[in-house]
Formats: structure tokens, C-alpha cells, sequence
């Protein structure tokens, strides 16, 4: 880094003027949040700073314990923290993601957190915003990954219940962001059965529709009392896929939607017979469209696919180096 204000710590990515962390994977006294998957947005922090939805999913989730002091900050709106201008820009990744903007003493660096760059309902798109340093994300970031189109793939679920109307179909999504997403994908490809959840997923869909996106008709499977599964659409956590939950449902077809549907070893693996290739990520083509768009004088790669990314870079004179932050889980697609 060009700098010495923004250092990598056991705790997490720090700044050294404004004395506070970003995204700390273990509790600090003060930390900017920029978003609010369990990865990046771990309780027990004194004091944090993150947009509405990222403060208000944080204490949904984890209660009293997210955090003692927390101050939440519009999108574009610029807050100055021991002389270091802060601006929270957004991200495409989940309701309330943000890249974070920070400026000290003429030098800007933008810290990304997660992002993608495709269209999605559910949360603002990502903002391209100049800076001199960009540090980017690399989940998906190796040239092999091409994220195909949203619509098509949510048009596989749509044909085998079509198809397989004696069938149940079960659909792995991960509870914040993807099942929110995946919901308004059926939608808009006119699919308006009532759409079943695991209780796990409700409580932040519920928070989804309070914050007016229109999700349609869910309801919690256990009100459905019946031991006929047959031509229902049922989703859970991909954890539930495979557990004692799972064995009521006799008749099935197990579906995973997720970026690593990609890979056929993964599908083999969770044994998954209708893989859905959707990510919340940016795939390799997005990273570097990303990267140019942006032009900054140097790319920093905190997790995911560094080598690769990095490999690339090199190549074509972009001046680069890996941050190697730990605890950042890139299951969570």
C-alpha cells in the first residue's frame, strides 16, 4: 500500500488515524461494517458504524449482543472520523452492502467488502468511485468462473416444477440475500405460488417485505400439515439440504442455488440433482471490468482466489499485492 495508515492487524484491516477497523473478525472498540453476512459483521464490537439495513439485519440476528454503540449512516453521505473523510457508497451485494470510501490527508482508498455488478431489486447497485487504491474482493476470481444469466438459470426451477409436478422441490439459499433475491427472480418470471420456508429463513424475509420489497406469498413450512409434499416449492439454508429436516420431504428433487453450482464436484458432493448457478459475487470478467473502470493506481485482494487475480494483474503492469485477511468465508454465496 502507497500508505501507512491502512494496515492489516490480527483483528482485521485497521486505519491507524481514524483508529478504527473494518470488518474485524474479532471484537474491537470501534469498526465500520460493510455488511451484514456473519462473516463481516461479527457481534461484540463497542462501537460500530454501517448503513440502516446492515445495523438493523446485525441486531435481528445476534440481539442485544451486536454491538454497545451503534450510528447508522446514509449512502453518499460524508462523515469525517479523526481527520479521515469517510463516505459508505453501494456495494450490489446484499440489502445495505457497501463499499467503503476513505480519504486522509489527499490519498483515497476504497475498501469494497463483497460486490457484484449484476442487476438485483433487493439492494442498490454497486457504485463505480475512483480512488487511488481499490481493494477488492476475489470469491470468484479465476477465469474459469463466468456467472451465467440470473433469468435462465431461475428458469430451471420453474420448467422441472412444471415437469415434475409429483415432486417436491427442495432449494438450498443461503438466508440473507440469495433467498430474498431467488424469491423476486420467480416472481418476475411470472412464478406466484405460495413459496414455502424453513423457519430459519423467515425472520429476515420478513424483514425484506417490511422494507417494501415485494416477495409474494410465503409462508413457514410448518404450517403446512400435510405429509404430502408433492408439487411444493420449499426453501432452506443449504445446511438443511442434508439433515434430519430434510428426511420428512420422500419424494424430492434437491436444487442449490449458488455461485459454486459451477463446479460439478460441488454438485456431486452435496448431491444435487438441479443445480442453480446464481452468485452474489462478482464473477472474473465483472473483477477486472471492475478494476478498469475504477483505474486506481494500485488493486489490494483481501480473500477468495488472490493467486490468480494477482497472476493477471502482474501481467498487465498493474502494480498489486495480496492483504491475506482471514475469517472471511466465501461459502456464503
Amino acid at each position: 500500500m502507497n500508505n501507512n495508515w491502512l494496515i492489516k492487524k490480527k483483528e482485521g484491516l485497521y486505519c491507524i488515524p481514524g483508529d478504527f477497523y473494518i470488518d474485524p473478525i474479532y471484537p474491537v472498540n470501534s469498526a465500520l461494517i460493510t455488511h451484514s453476512h456473519t462473516d463481516h459483521a461479527r457481534p461484540g464490537n463497542k462501537k460500530i458504524l454501517g448503513t440502516s439495513d446492515t445495523i438493523n439485519i446485525m441486531e435481528l440476528r445476534y440481539g442485544n449482543n451486536y454491538c454497545q454503540y451503534s450510528q447508522k449512516i446514509e449512502c453518499g453521505k460524508l462523515l469525517k472520523i479523526r481527520g479521515v473523510n469517510i463516505k459508505f457508497i453501494p456495494a450490489g451485494h446484499i440489502l445495505g452492502s457497501s463499499q467503503i470510501y476513505l480519504e486522509y490527508k489527499g490519498e483515497i482508498v476504497v475498501v469494497s467488502g463483497d460486490y457484484k455488478r449484476r442487476k438485483d431489486i433487493t439492494c442498490d447497485s454497486f457504485e463505480v468511485s475512483k480512488c487511488h487504491t481499490f481493494i477488492t474482493e476475489a470469491t470468484f476470481g479465476l477465469p474459469i468462473f463466468s456467472h451465467p444469466n440470473d433469468i435462465h438459470e431461475t428458469s430451471k426451477l420453474i420448467k422441472s416444477i412444471s415437469e415434475n409436478s409429483d415432486y417436491c422441490h427442495l432449494i438450498g439459499v443461503y438466508a440473507l440475500g440469495k433467498c430474498q433475491r431467488f424469491i423476486t427472480l420467480l416472481r418476475k418470471l411470472g412464478f406466484d405460488d405460495v413459496i414455502y420456508l424453513h423457519g430459519a429463513l423467515m425472520k429476515i424475509s420478513n424483514y425484506y417485505i417490511d422494507r417494501k420489497i415485494d416477495l409474494g406469498e410465503l409462508r413457514n413450512i410448518s404450517e403446512l400439515k400435510t405429509s404430502d409434499y408433492s408439487n411444493k416449492l420449499v426453501l432452506c439454508p443449504p445446511s438443511s439440504l442434508s439433515d434430519r429436516w430434510s428426511q420428512r420431504f420422500r419424494k424430492v428433487i434437491k436444487g442449490f442455488v449458488s455461485g459454486w453450482m459451477g463446479i460439478k464436484q460441488r454438485i456431486k458432493q452435496k448431491n444435487i440433482q438441479l443445480p442453480i448457478v446464481i452468485s452474489d459475487h462478482a464473477d472474473w470478467n465483472e473483477i477486472l471490468t471492475t478494476i478498469e473502470e475504477i483505474s486506481p493506481e494500485k488493486v489490494l485482494v483481501t480473500h477468495g482466489r488472490e493467486e490468480g487475480l494477482l497472476s493477471y494483474l502482474k501481467q498487465k503492469k498493474v502494480t498489486c499485492n495480496a492483504l491475506n485477511l482471514i475469517g472471511f468465508e466465501d461459502e456464503d454465496d
